[in-house]
C-alpha cells in the first residue's frame, strides 16, 4: 500500500512538473523578441535548453506522469480487487 500511495505523488509531481515546464516554454517562446533575447531568457528560465526543448521534456513529464499513474490504478486494482470478473 505504501507502493501505491508513493507512485500517486510521483505520477502527480510529474504531470505538474512537465505542465510548468511546458508554460514556462511556451511563456518564453512568445516574450522574446530577437534570437538574442531568446537565447538569454532560454539560459536564464530554462537552464540552457531552447523553449522548443523545454515544450518537449514538459510533454514527455506529462505523458511518463499520466503513464505512471495508469500502473498505479492497475497495482491498486491489483491488490485490492473488490469485484468478481
Amino acid at each position: 500500500m505504501l507502493f501505491v500511495i508513493a507512485g500517486r505523488i510521483i505520477a502527480w509531481a510529474m504531470v505538474g512538473l512537465g505542465a510548468l515546464r511546458l508554460v514556462t516554454g511556451f511563456i518564453v517562446a512568445s516574450t522574446s523578441g530577437d534570437a538574442a533575447a531568446l537565447e538569454a531568457a532560454s539560459r536564464r528560465y530554462l537552464g540552457g535548453s531552447t523553449s522548443g526543448e523545454a515544450i518537449d521534456k514538459g510533454l514527455l513529464f506529462i505523458a511518463i506522469g499520466i503513464a505512471f499513474g495508469l500502473l498505479v490504478r492497475i497495482a491498486k486494482r491489483t491488490n485490492n480487487p473488490s469485484s468478481s470478473d
